[in-house]
C-alpha cells in the first residue's frame, strides 16, 4: 500500500493536464467534477498510504521513494524522492481531505464563472504542489513545491485580473514571496556546504558536526523564508490583499496549503532547530508579535475576508510560537484543527457573500441568522473553535500552545493569552455584523438586485456547497477532541514523536496545573465573546473601536511605499532617463558618432587628383629621408 505514495501528488498533476488540454471542451460544471475528483482520489491514496504506515513499528515509520535521479553533478546528487513518514503523512492527509471539500465547494461557488475549467486547473496544480512541499525527501525537491504554491498563488490571487485591485494583489504576493525565498536558497547552498548532501536524512545525520553560528545561519534563513509563506511580521501584508481572489482560494491558501508551508518547513528541520537556542527565541518572539499585532488589526476590518485573513495571520503566530517552544506536536496539532475551523470560517464567508449578491463589507450585512440558516449554523462551530470556546477544536489546540509556552516563555505565554482575549473578540463581533442586528443588506440588494437571480433577499447556498460547510462544522468540533490522548492507546499525534524525538518539548505540567491554565484560557475567550457580541449586535458604526491605525494595518504598506515603493521608481526612473540613456545608450551611441566623425574625415584625404596624391608621397619621402639624417649625425 505504501509504494503508491507517488499517486497523491500524481493524481491532482493528471487533473492539471487533463483541464489544460480538454478544460474548455469539458465546460461547466464538469471540469469541476474532474478537479474534485483527482483531489479526492488523491485523499483516498493518502488515506490508504497512512493505514500502511500504521502497519509498521513505530520506529520504522519511514519510507524513501525515489522516482529518479534528478541532478548528478559531482558531488551534488539530487533525487526525485518521496519521504513517507508521520510528519508528511499527516500534512497530506489534511491537504488532500480539507482540499477535496473546498474543490467540491468550488463547483457551485464559481458556476457560470467565464474562467470556470482555469479556475480548477489552477487549483489541482496547487495542490499537486503542495504535495511535492511536504512529501519531498530533500531541500531541494521541496522548494520546487515551495515555488510551485507561489506561482499557483499569484495565478489564483489574480485569477479576476480584469480588476486592477486583484492583479495588484496577485504581483504583491508574488513580490513578498520572492524577497522572503531568497534566505530558502541562501539556505540550500549553506547546508550542501556543511554536510555535503540535499537529503533531509543526510543532513540529520550530520547535524553534530554543523558548528553552532552555521546551525543558527540555516534556521533563520528558512525562517525568513517561512515568514514569507506564512505571513509573519514584517512580511505578513500581502496576505490580506490575496483576498481579492476568489473565496475557495482565499479558503485553500489559508487552511490547507500555502501558509502552512512556513510551519511544515520549521518542524521538518527540528533536528538542526532543536540545536540554536538562538534560533527558537526568534522563531517564538515574532510569532507571538505577529499573532498580537495581527489580532489587533482584525478588531477593525470591515471586510469579512480580511477579518478572516488577519485571523490567520494571527493563528499561524501561535504555531510559530508552538515551534520556537520546541512544542512541535502543539503546532501541528493547531495546523490540523486550524485547517478544519478556518475552512469552514472562509467557505461561510464565501455562502454570506454568495447569498448577498458579492457583498463583503459586514457593515452592510446583518441579521443574515434569519435569512441564511444553514450557513450561520455551520458558521457557529467555526466562529466558536477559533475563539478557543470548549470543547471545540481550537480550545485544546490553542492551549496546548499556550501550556508549553506558560512553562518555557512565561512572557510570551502571556501575550499569547492577550492575543486569544483578542481573537474571541473580534471573531465574535464579525459574527455580530454579519449574523445579528438589522437588515442593513436591504438597501445594497435593492441597489443591485439579483445578480445571482436569487431576488432581493440573502440565500443559502447550493447543496454543493452545503455538504462541505456541514463536514468541516462536525470536525471543527470533534477535530480537537479526536486528538487528544484520552486513553495511553488512543493519541493520534502520538505517532508524530518518531519524527521529532528527545528534542520535543515536554512542559511536565501537573493535572491542576492544566485545568487552571484551562480554566483561563476559557475565561479570556468567553470575556472576548461576552463583550463584543452585544456591543456590536446593537450598533453596527463604532468609529472609537476602529481606529485607522488599526483598519490601515499600523500603515505597514505606507511604510514600505515610502521607504521601498518610492525610492524604487525614483530609481528606476533615474536607470531609465540617467543611466540607460546617457550613460548606456551614450557610450553605444558615441561609439557610433565616433566612427562616423572618423569617417568624415578620412574621407576628406581621398579627393581623387593624382597630382595630391604624389604631393603626399614627396612629403612623406622627404619627411623619411630627414628622420634617417638626423638619426646618422646624432
Amino acid at each position: 500500500m505504501i509504494h503508491a505514495a507517488f499517486l497523491m501528488f500524481l493524481l491532482p498533476l493528471a487533473g492539471f493536464v487533463v483541464l489544460a488540454l480538454s478544460g474548455r471542451r469539458l465546460g461547466d460544471p464538469l471540469a469541476g467534477w474532474v478537479g474534485t475528483a483527482t483531489v479526492t482520489g488523491s485523499f483516498v491514496v493518502a488515506c490508504i498510504t497512512a493505514a500502511g504506515l500504521l502497519g509498521m513499528p513505530g520506529p520504522a515509520r519511514h519510507f524513501d521513494q525515489t522516482l529518479f535521479t534528478w541532478i548528478p553533478v559531482g558531488g551534488l546528487n539530487v533525487k526525485a524522492a518521496l519521504l513517507v513518514d508521520p510528519l508528511s503523512m499527516t500534512m497530506a492527509l489534511f491537504v488532500t481531505g480539507v482540499s477535496a471539500l473546498i474543490h467540491l465547494y468550488s463547483i457551485g461557488y464559481m458556476k457560470g464563472d467565464r474562467d470556470y475549467p482555469k479556475f480548477f486547473l489552477y487549483m489541482n496544480l496547487f495542490v499537486a504542489s503542495m504535495l511535492l512541499l511536504v512529501l519531498g525527501d530533500n531541500l531541494l525537491f521541496t522548494f520546487v513545491g515551495w515555488e510551485g504554491v507561489g506561482v499557483c498563488s499569484y495565478w489564483l490571487v489574480a485569477f479576476w485580473f480584469g480588476r486592477p485591485s486583484a492583479a495588484s494583489a496577485g504581483k504583491k504576493a508574488f513580490l513578498y514571496n520572492r524577497l522572503a525565498d531568497v534566505g530558502f536558497l541562501v539556505a540550500i547552498f549553506l547546508v550542501f556546504e556543511r554536510t555535503g548532501t540535499l537529503q533531509y536524512q543526510g543532513i540529520f545525520a550530520h547535524v553534530s558536526s554543523i558548528d553552532p553560528a552555521s546551525r543558527t545561519a540555516i534556521c533563520l534563513l528558512l525562517f525568513a523564508a517561512a515568514a514569507g509563506k506564512s505571513a509573519q511580521l514584517p512580511l505578513f501584508p500581502w496576505l490580506a490583499d490575496a483576498m481579492e481572489g476568489p473565496t475557495p482560494v482565499s479558503a485553500l491558501i489559508h487552511a490547507a496549503t500555502m501558509v502552512t508551508a512556513g510551519v511544515y518547513l520549521m518542524c521538518r528541520i527540528n533536528p538542526i532547530l532543536g540545536l540554536s537556542h538562538p534560533a527558537q527565541l526568534v522563531v517564538a518572539s515574532v510569532g507571538v508579535a505577529t499573532a498580537f499585532v495581527a489580532a489587533t488589526i482584525g478588531c477593525a476590518q470591515q471586510d469579512i475576508k480580511k477579518v478572516l485573513a488577519y485571523s490567520t495571520v494571527s493563528q499561524l503566530g501561535y504555531m510559530f510560537l508552538a515551534v520556537g517552544t520546541g512544542a512541535y506536536e502543539a503546532a501541528i496539532f493547531l495546523m490540523v484543527a486550524h485547517a478544519f475551523f478556518k475552512a469552514e470560517l472562509f467557505l461561510g464567508a464565501g455562502s454570506v457573500i454568495h447569498g448577498l449578491d458579492d457583498e463583503q463589507d459586514l457593515k452592510r450585512m446583518g441579521n443574515l441568522r434569519r435569512w441564511m440558516p444553514l450557513t450561520f449554523a455551520t458558521f457557529i462551530f467555526g466562529w466558536l473553535a477559533i475563539a478557543g470556546i470548549p470543547p471545540l477544536a481550537g480550545f485544546w489546540a490553542k492551549g496546548d500552545v499556550l501550556d508549553n509556552a506558560y512553562v518555557r516563555f512565561p512572557a510570551l505565554w502571556f501575550v499569547g493569552l492577550v492575543t486569544a482575549a483578542l481573537t474571541a473578540y473580534y471573531m465574535s463581533r464579525l459574527s455580530a455584523l454579519a449574523f445579528w442586528g438589522d437588515d442593513r443588506w436591504r438597501d445594497v440588494l435593492k441597489a443591485r438586485p439579483g445578480q445571482h437571480g436569487q431576488g432581493a433577499e440573502p440565500h443559502d447556498a447550493p447543496r454543493v456547497m452545503a455538504v462541505p460547510l456541514v463536514v468541516l462544522a462536525v470536525l471543527s468540533f470533534v477535530g480537537g477532541v479526536l486528538l487528544l490522548p484520552w486513553h495511553p492507546g488512543w493519541a493520534p499525534l502520538s505517532w508524530l514523536g518518531p519524527v521529532f524525538g528527545a528534542r520535543l518539548y515536554d512542559a511536565h505540567l501537573s493535572g491542576t496545573s492544566l485545568w487552571v491554565l484551562g480554566l483561563v484560557d476559557t475565561v479570556v475567550a468567553l470575556g472576548g465573546l461576552g463583550v463584543a457580541l452585544p456591543l456590536w449586535s446593537a450598533q453596527a458604526h463604532r468609529p472609537e473601536l476602529e481606529p485607522a491605525v488599526l483598519q490601515r494595518s499600523y500603515f505597514l504598506d505606507d511604510i514600505y511605499d515610502a521607504v521601498i515603493g518610492r525610492p524604487g521608481q525614483a530609481l528606476a526612473r533615474f536607470s531609465a532617463v540617467v543611466v540607460d540613456n546617457r550613460i548606456i545608450d551614450g557610450a553605444v551611441n558615441g561609439v557610433g558618432r565616433l566612427a562616423r566623425l572618423s569617417g568624415t574625415g578620412l574621407r576628406r584625404v581621398q579627393t581623387g587628383f593624382v597630382r595630391q596624391y604624389a604631393l603626399g608621397i614627396v612629403i612623406g619621402a622627404v619627411g623619411l629621408l630627414a628622420f634617417m639624417v638626423a638619426r646618422a649625425w646624432s
